[in-house]
């Protein structure tokens, strides 16, 4: 009777797969960018660069608690602020606006007011101080 040959079962080395997978996380981590787009970008002044500024070139934005804004003490709705803004800086193009909440405003109300002067192409934006009540 004859006897079939065993063979022996090949196995794949696997001592460089440790390396491997080192290497790729190497790559993937140097290759890989991470955007830092999120978030509001506001240019702030350097340290003592305070000026006097004419109270004609100042437009008050104030912010309640509920959302509701004003600018200049004239009502107006967040999705048509930046038709407003526009306006404004049509007529004096040196306008600073000055963003004033209540502290009991929501996070997004006043981001939704930066976001429509950002989308007005308002460059001048100063965030001023809410009252203390």
């Amino acid at each position: 009777m004859i006897k079939p040959k065993r063979r022996d079962l090949q196995e794949i080395n696997s001592s460089s797969m440790a390396d491997i997978a080192f290497l790729l996380l190497v790559f993937f981590l140097v290759t890989t960018t991470i955007s830092m787009d999120k978030g509001i970008s506001l240019v702030l002044p350097a340290d003592g660069n305070e000026l006097e500024v004419n109270k004609k070139n100042i437009v008050n934005i104030l912010v309640n608690e509920s959302g509701k804004v004003l600018i200049d003490d004239k009502p107006v709705l967040i999705k048509t602020m930046a038709k407003s803004v526009e306006k404004l800086l049509s007529q004096n193009p040196n306008l600073i606006f000055s963003v004033q909440t209540h502290p009991l405003t929501k996070y997004q109300i006043y981001i939704k007011v930066l976001d429509q002067l950002k989308l007005a192409k308002a460059s001048k934006i100063s965030i001023a101080n809410p009252p203390s009540y």
